[in-house]
C-alpha cells in the first residue's frame, strides 16, 4: 500500500528543478493547509496493535496535542537547577522579550545567589532565592506563581521536579531526558493531561539551523518518501566527566557505574523523529539495542587520573557505544547512538535519506558542515555542500532571529529555542514540542536497557499518544509568527 505522508502532484505537471518546493509531488504542506484552521487530517498508515502497553486515561483527562499555551502577557519563570546548564541558560530566559524571571532555586544557595545577581546586574527585578535543601524547589513552587518552570537539574530529578511543577499550575521545560524510567514517562504524560500543562522537552538541537532547514527540505519533499534516518550523541566528554566541580557530586559520571543504556541519543534522534513527522502521522513501533564493552572511560582515567582520586573506586558498565535500531509504524528506521567514552570529534549525524535524496550532516563538505544529493536537484553521482539548499529552506526562525540569536548558546540555538517557548507561550499558540514527542524521543533511554537485557530483541515503543499519532499536525514546521509587542 501506498505510505505516502502526503498528496502526490498530479502526473500531467511535470517534475522540474525550479526549487518550487511543490515540484516533486510529496509537500505535506498541501495535506496541512487544512490544519492551520483546525481540522485534523488522518494520514494514511497502517494500524498497529499495542493495546497491551497504553494504559487508559482516568479521571476524564483528555489529549494535549493541539492543545494552545494560555496567552499570557509576560510569562513568569521559575528556574530549578543552576549549575552549568542551568546557569548557562539563565541569560535568554532574561533577554527574550516579556519574560520575568521572578524566582530562581538550586540545592546550593549561593548559586541561587549568583543567578538572582546576574539578573539584577542586567537591570532586571530581583528574583526570590530558594535553595540550601533538597525540597526547597517545593517551597519555591509552593509560594510562588509561575507560568514556566524551567529544569537543569541532574536526570535522575527531572521526573521529580517536572511533575512538581505540573501540579503547582505551571509549564515545565526539561532538559533532556525529562525522565529516565517508563513508569515516570508515562505519568508525566498523564499529569500533563490531568493538570492541562505543558510539559515539553528543553531540545535546543531541534532548533539547530542545520535540523531545520533538513525538516523542512523533508517536508517538501526534497528527499522523496523519507525511508531512513541517523541521529544521536556523539560526544567526547571523557575530561569533563572527571573533572572535579564541573558535574556536581560527579553525578553524570556516576550513570555509567549503575546501568548499560543509551542515556542521551535525544539531540540527534529527536530532529530525524521530527523530520519523519513522529506522533504526526507516522510512531517509534520497536527498539532494538546494542551496546560495545565499557572501555573508554577506564582507559581515560588509567593514564590521566591520579590513583589517589575517588573514581578510583568506581566500575564503569555502560557501554561506550551504545545503538538504538528503531522501527516506525509506517516501516521506516532510524539508527540512534550515544558515545561520550572514546576520543571522537563531535556529532549529532544528522542524516535523512529517502526515494530521492540524502542529507548528511557532520561531514565538513562546507560552512554548514553538511552535504546533500537530491534529485533533480544534483546529479553525476557527486556530493553537493548544503549551504545553497539551506539558504533556500532556512527555516523562518534562523531568518528572523539569526542577529539576536548571535552569541547564544550552542550557535545561537539555545536563545531560538528560548524565544520560541516565550513567544508560543504569550501569543497562545500550540507548542511545537509537546509531552509526547518528549517521552516518545527520551523513551530509548529505559527500552535500551530493556531490550540488552534480553540480548538485544526488540521491545515495543508506547504510543504515548494513545492513537493521536495517526493525525498530520504541525510541530516544528512551524509557520513565520511575530513575538507579541512588549506593552
Amino acid at each position: 500500500m501506498t505510505r505516502f505522508l502526503t498528496t502526490p502532484r498530479p502526473t500531467e505537471e511535470p517534475i522540474i528543478a525550479d526549487r518550487d518546493p511543490g515540484a516533486f509531488g510529496f509537500s505535506r504542506r498541501n495535506l496541512l493547509g487544512g490544519l492551520l484552521a483546525g481540522v485534523a487530517v488522518t494520514a494514511v498508515v497502517p494500524s498497529v496493535a499495542n493495546a497491551a502497553i497504553i494504559p487508559a486515561r482516568k479521571g476524564g483527562a483528555t489529549s494535549m496535542a493541539n492543545e494552545p499555551f494560555e496567552a499570557v502577557d509576560v510569562v513568569k519563570i521559575g528556574l530549578i537547577g543552576l549549575g552549568n546548564r542551568g546557569m548557562g541558560m539563565l541569560n535568554g530566559w532574561v533577554d527574550v522579550p516579556g519574560t520575568a524571571v521572578t524566582a530562581v532555586c538550586d540545592i546550593r544557595a549561593d548559586r541561587a545567589t549568583i543567578a538572582a545577581d546576574r539578573v539584577a546586574g542586567k537591570g532586571k527585578p530581583r528574583p526570590r532565592e530558594y535553595g540550601g535543601s533538597d525540597e526547597s524547589f517545593q517551597k519555591m513552587l509552593d509560594t510562588e506563581e509561575l507560568d514556566l518552570v524551567y529544569v537543569a537539574t541532574p536526570w535522575e530529578f527531572h521526573h521529580a521536579h517536572g511533575k512538581a511543577a505540573l501540579l503547582a499550575g505551571a509549564h515545565a521545560a526539561i532538559e533532556l531526558p525529562i525522565a529516565t524510567e517508563l513508569d515516570e514517562l508515562w505519568d508525566l504524560v498523564d499529569t500533563s493531561e490531568r493538570t492541562r500543562k505543558h510539559l515539553f522537552l528543553a531540545e535546543n538541537c531541534s532548533y539547530g539551523r542545520n535540523e531545520l532547514a533538513m525538516l523542512k527540505m523533508a517536508h517538501e519533499g526534497v528527499f522523496g518518501d523519507v525511508t531512513s534516518g541517523h541521529g544521536g550523541y556523539l560526544h567526547d566528554l571523557r575530561s569533563l566527566l572527571f573533572a572535579d566541580g564541573y558535574y556536581t557530586d560527579d553525578w553524570r559520571r556516576l550513570w555509567h557505574t549503575r546501568s548499560t543504556a543509551s542515556f542521551y541519543p535525544m539531540h540527534g534522534l529527536a530532529p530525524i523523529a521530527a523530520a519523519m513527522d513522529i506522533n504526526r502521522g507516522d510512531r517509534l513501533e520497536t527498539l532494538t539495542a546494542t551496546a560495545t564493552a565499557a572501555r573508554g572511560l577506564a582507559d581515560y582515567r588509567e593514564r590521566f587520573v591520579p590513583r589517589d582520586h575517588r573514581s578510583w573506586k568506581e566500575e564503569y558498565i555502560n557501554g561506550d557505544l551504545v545503538t538504538c535500531m528503531i522501527t516506525t509504524a509506517n516501516g521506516r528506521t532510524i539508527r540512534a547512538e550515544h558515545n561520550v567514552s572514546q576520543p571522537r570529534p563531535y556529532s549529532r549525524i544528522n542524516t535523512l535519506e529517502g526515494s530521492r535524496g540524502i542529507f548528511e550532516d557532520y561531514v565538513g563538505a562546507d560552512s554548514t558542515g553538511a552535504r546533500i544529493y537530491a534529485e533533480p536537484y544534483h546529479g553525476g553521482d557527486t556530493w553537493r555542500g548544503a549551504s545553497a539548499m539551506r539558504t533556500e529552506f532556512d527555516h523562518w526562525l534562523w531568518k528572523d532571529l539569526e542577529g539576536p540569536a548571535a552569541g547564544g548558546g550552542h550557535g545561537g540555538m539555545d536563545y531560538i529555542l528560548q524565544w520560541r517557548i516565550v513567544q508560543q507561550m504569550r501569543s497562545g499558540l500550540v507548542p511545537d514540542i509537546d509531552v509526547y514527542d518528549s517521552a516518545a524521543w527520551c523513551a530509548p533511554v529505559p527500552l535500551s536497557v530493556t531490550s540488552l537485557e534480553k540480548g538485544g530483541k526488540p521491545v515495543e515503543v508506547p504510543d504515548f499518544t494513545r492513537g493521536e499519532w495517526k493525525k498530520l499536525r504541525l510541530g516544528l514546521d512551524s509557520t513565520r509568527s511575530a513575538m507579541p509587542a512588549v506593552v
